[in-house]
């Protein structure tokens, strides 16, 4: 069931918040915000985090 398999670890609120991202975009989506708490120097990312990144790239 963990399609997040990457080195970071998401939050249950994350992972749901992203389910509410359309799949056609989600991929990129995911990419995005993980690169976001990469530079923010972040192992876990948080519903916080996927909701300021659908907010900057307008979904």
């Amino acid at each position: 069931m963990n399609q997040f398999s990457s080195s970071l670890k998401w939050t249950a609120q994350a992972q749901s918040k992203l389910k509410n991202i359309p799949f056609f975009v989600r991929s990129q989506a995911r990419q995005r915000i993980e690169e976001m708490a990469r530079s923010n120097k972040s192992e876990v990312v948080t519903a916080e985090m996927v909701e300021q990144a659908r907010q900057q790239f307008g979904n």
